[in-house]
């Protein structure tokens, strides 16, 4: 049954209108993973002298029980980020004689193969075997190695059940965010070290190496909840009887923008009546926590803006970023009415315009309590700011023109993570590098703050320059909407 299901898959892929673009942002992908995979074998064989220079009057295998927690940790984190959920499309299965189990079988096994799960043995296997094993012997080796395995796999898990689990109550992933950023603020208060505990643990592996197993039955026991959590969605949530509710909210303050403002109006309502486009944009709120990892006390007192721009464009244009992504595919349920409709293309994407400047307003208002840390992170968002609503704006809109994938936001079941993965941030890099490279010669010159001002003027230029690019945008969108239409049609 799973070869078949793969070959499903296989002739789903090859006959999709999207393949084309699905190619070129695997091979893309692909380079990016074997340089990382590459990384990551240089310095799992290196790690003895990686250890030993960052640790120079500590115990190697004590350097190296303390940091085994501490990668997990970021693994956690990076997995939230970027791991995609193994989807199938159940309707066709559904009505057949295949067990549920069987594709429940499927979907784990196939959330095995990520590049997240290869890491591990490239950065830890190989100092198992050099230095691991002749000082503690072959059964230590061994136990260590299920542990981290096991580590893996439980974290592999968490993460889609907690993805799951926050696509039909994002309070889950709320709760989630609040524990890391509560774990983060005390790690970096020097109030715990998660590096010396991960020390104590492993340290107590090697003196009673069955402790391993506790970790096994950890990774056990989320992948029970985890199958768990799939028997029981796995069915088609259309099929429940449950209505939407229907309201008629009046955004008053949009009045001003006349036909602009209602399109926007109709957008956000759109926004507040599903799941889906909701959860998007509440989870930019969530994101306002990032700067604790950020903004560190030493790049603040340095004027390291370098090493704190990314933090500062991702929490500031985050609504942008997460909603943008999949902009006019939010609507690509009616966008053939959209088409049919008297609708002038430069109002439609100026209302585009206006939504993403309210949302990034918002946002860096909320974000200017860092200014009780340092005032000069007020500048660093202002900067920040000017560029996301400039810049950030415009490269988002002109990437989903070039977006034909169909997204039903009226699904709320687990399967439902569609275009989602790390495919859609690789367009972001251009989004994310562009100010750090406008920085950095400064940043070499010591002048930190010309290099916030050309950051901040660039943005501001882009802004100025919106009638421009509306027009642009509308033009591209006036000749790509046949081909944008067919697309959300499949």
């Amino acid at each position: 049954m799973l070869s078949t299901f793969l070959s499903h898959q296989r002739k789903s892929f090859w006959r999709s209108r999207n393949r084309g673009s699905s190619i070129a942002g695997q091979i893309v992908l692909g380079f990016f993973m074997l340089y990382f995979f590459t990384l990551a074998l240089g310095a799992g064989l290196g790690m003895s002298h990686l250890l030993t220079y960052f640790f120079p009057n500590q115990d190697v295998i004590k350097s190296f029980n303390g940091i085994i927690l501490y990668y997990f940790a970021f693994d956690f984190i990076m997995r939230l980020q970027f791991q995609e959920l193994p989807t199938l499309s159940i309707i066709p299965y559904l009505h057949l004689r295949i067990s549920r189990s069987k594709i429940i079988r499927f979907l784990n096994v196939k959330a095995l193969f990520s590049a997240f799960n290869l890491w591990p043995f490239f950065i830890f296997l190989p100092f198992c075997f050099i230095k691991i094993a002749p000082a503690l012997g072959a059964v230590t080796t061994i136990m260590y190695i299920v542990s981290i395995f096991s580590i893996m796999v439980f974290n592999n898990y968490l993460v889609l059940y907690i993805k799951r689990k926050s696509i039909t109550n994002t309070l889950y992933t709320f709760f989630g965010l609040v524990i890391i950023a509560a774990f983060a603020a005390l790690e970096y208060y020097k109030v715990i070290s998660i590096m010396a505990g991960s020390d104590f643990v492993f340290r107590a592996i090697a003196a009673h190496p069955y402790y391993a197993f506790v970790f096994t039955l950890a990774a056990i026991a989320i992948f029970y909840f985890n199958s768990t959590f799939l028997r029981k969605n796995l069915y088609v949530e259309e099929l429940s009887s449950k209505q939407e509710k229907k309201g008629s909210t009046d955004y008053a303050f949009l009045n001003r923008f006349g036909k602009v403002g209602e399109l926007a109006a109709l957008e956000l309502k759109l926004i507040l009546r599903h799941k889906r486009p909701r959860s998007a944009v509440i989870m930019g709120f969530f994101f306002l926590f990032y700067g604790f990892l950020f903004y560190k006390q030493e790049a603040i007192n340095k004027d390291a803006f370098g090493q704190m721009m990314f933090g500062a464009i991702f929490m500031t244009g985050i609504s942008i970023i997460i909603y943008g992504q999949f902009m006019f595919a939010w609507q690509s349920a009616h966008f053939d009415g959209i088409l049919a409709n008297k609708i002038n293309f430069k109002d439609y994407i100026k209302a585009k315009f206006l939504l993403f400047t309210i949302g990034c307003t918002i946002i860096t208002v909320l974000a200017s309590f860092y200014g009780f840390k340092s005032p000069k992170l007020l500048l660093l968002h202002l900067a920040a700011y000017f560029y996301n609503i400039g810049f950030g704006t415009v490269v988002v809109l002109y990437l989903a023109t070039l977006n034909y994938k169909r997204l039903d936001i009226t699904k709320a079941a687990s399967f439902n993570y569609q275009g989602t993965g790390a495919t859609q941030w690789l367009l972001m890099f251009p989004y994310a590098l562009t100010p750090i490279l406008m920085y950095v010669p400064f940043g070499i010159l010591n002048k930190p703050f010309w290099g916030l001002a050309v950051v901040g003027i660039f943005g501001l230029a882009m802004l100025l320059l919106r009638g421009f690019w509306v027009n642009y945008i509308a033009k591209r969108l006036e000749k790509q909407r046949y081909k944008i239409a067919e697309g959300f049609r499949e």
